[in-house]
């Protein structure tokens, strides 16, 4: 299967609390450039699993603009930036085995998007990700984890 790990865009540091911090206008483009980034790829997003700050649920919106269709889409509590990455593993691993997916993507915030590919992947690497980056993951379910396929920015499509 293929999971797709993505930080949300560039974000407004001007809010009462980090979980209420909007997307900026960079944010926004970034957001619809990976959306069309995605759609080039020619998969079909199942299930959308995104945090519940602000800024996420922005990115999740802008890039569902792009992709022309809307996947299930499911707001969790785990996945905000001080997430436990083995928690996340864990019920990633529940959520395929429930759903029976071969798309899924998860947008959620550095530095938990650095610690969840290094949980998910066989070389434990963490990568730094810009902001609205997606890390491509060929998740082997059996095993419970998977190989780093790209790291891609919105730099590299603008």
């Amino acid at each position: 299967m293929q999971l797709f790990i993505m930080r949300h865009g560039d974000a407004s540091m001007i809010a009462q609390t980090d979980a209420q911090r909007p997307l900026t206008g960079q944010g926004i483009a970034e957001s619809r450039l990976m959306g069309k980034w995605l759609k080039s790829l020619n998969v079909n997003i199942e299930h959308l699993i995104i945090s519940p700050y602000l800024r996420a649920q922005q990115t999740s919106a802008e890039l569902l603009a792009e992709l022309g269709y809307k996947p299930k889409c499911e707001t969790i509590n785990i996945i905000t930036p001080s997430g436990n990455a083995a928690q996340v593993h864990d019920y990633i691993d529940g959520f395929i085995e429930t759903n029976h997916c071969q798309h899924l993507l998860i947008i959620t915030h550095m530095p938990l998007v650095s610690y969840l590919v290094a949980e998910l992947t066989v070389d434990q690497q963490s990568p730094i990700f810009q902001t609205a980056a997606i890390a491509q993951i060929d998740y082997d379910k059996n095993n419970m984890n998977g190989k780093l396929i790209r790291l891609v920015s919105p730099p590299d499509h603008g």
